[in-house]
């Protein structure tokens, strides 16, 4: 089965369907010259786009689709666990082929699997790549789903006490140390869970497994820290546990996801672990939806996009490109023009 969901891997990995193809010539008005990025005039405050939305909507395909349209783009990630070097599957990190030469930041960078990174961590890192960015006169796009980060780094007054910024009642600031441009990707819940579900699917197909089982290491079973926390760890951590990789590769047993596996308990452990990895991206999806609805509520003005119909005609297996350019690529270069205007 070739996978039919992608977000930035190759054709055949996670979430790359709903992204527009990166030689595809847009039918609207193209920025032929880059703005003066790096400054608001009347606000003195460093111009930012900002790429939100959940899990599964497309996010990195929009920064590089948006990337053609506005030159000397560069993009920040905004993504805790693509934070780390390690797990490019699970954590669903765009490899470098895919980047169309835009500069990536903040992606892949920390060494230690074992380290946490800190929204306080973040906003002086981010806050120090998006400075240099602006000064070269190019334009900073932040894009991914931790919307803790993505609050720490925005917000004028960062207090590192407060470990959920999110639970704190009038915590949630709404006075921001950039001039941002808010673009929401949002899909209806029904659609996404099933889109969700689906590009677990293709990741297994992507080789997710084996990534798993080359990173198990059975004495570190603290599932709190660092790289350990990326989902698909603890769930397969658990499989491993009864089922270790290396017995498997040593008497030959073939993975439990192919046919012909005629150890039931295996399978079913193995059945098991992907049910999880499906709940427990769902349950993500779910907590990043209400803080985004939290940050709204607090005065955050999103431009909301809607990818509903995209991933709709993507699960039914029918033509999706054009909905994607006219639901949400279109809208958002709109609306990044506007800002600059």
């Amino acid at each position: 089965m070739k996978p039919i969901f992608s977000s930035f891997h190759s054709l055949h990995s996670p979430l790359f369907h709903p992204l527009l193809p990166l030689n595809r010539r847009p039918r609207w008005a193209r920025m032929e010259s880059s703005p003066p990025h790096h400054r608001s005039s009347s606000q003195n405050k460093i111009k930012l786009i900002v790429i939100m939305g959940t899990t599964g909507t497309g996010k990195s395909r929009l920064s590089i689709d948006l990337s053609t349209h506005f030159p000397h783009s560069e993009i920040i990630n905004s993504d805790k666990m693509q934070r780390y070097n390690g797990l490019d599957i699970t954590t669903n990190k765009i490899p470098l082929h895919e980047r169309n030469g835009v500069p990536h930041h903040l992606l892949g960078d920390v060494e230690s699997i074992d380290a946490d990174v800190s929204p306080s961590q973040f906003r002086s890192e981010a806050g120090l790549t998006i400075a240099n960015i602006a000064s070269s006169g190019n334009l900073p796009l932040l894009v991914g789903g931790s919307n803790s980060f993505i609050h720490a780094l925005l917000v004028e007054t960062f207090d590192p006490r407060v470990d959920d910024v999110f639970a704190a009642p009038d915590s949630v600031s709404h006075l921001l140390r950039y001039d941002c441009c808010f673009l929401w990707v949002d899909v209806a819940w029904s659609v996404l869970t099933d889109c969700l579900c689906e590009r677990v699917d293709d990741m297994l197909e992507s080789g997710m497994l084996e990534e798993l089982a080359q990173f198990y290491d059975p004495t570190k079973e603290d599932f709190r820290v660092g790289l350990r926390k990326a989902i698909g760890v603890p769930e397969f951590g658990i499989y491993f546990k009864s089922y270790p990789p290396w017995e498997s590769k040593e008497n030959g047993t073939v993975p439990p996801a192919k046919e012909g596996c005629n150890n039931q308990a295996r399978r079913a452990a193995y059945e098991e672990a992907v049910r999880e990895i499906k709940h427990s991206t769902c349950r993500l999806a779910k907590r990043q939806i209400w803080k985004i609805q939290r940050l709204r509520e607090s005065g955050w003005e999103l431009k909301r996009l809607d990818g509903t119909a995209t991933f709709e005609a993507i699960m039914k297996k029918k033509e999706w490109r054009s909905i994607w350019e006219k639901e949400v690529l279109e809208p958002s270069v709109k609306a990044v023009n506007r800002f600059f205007e």
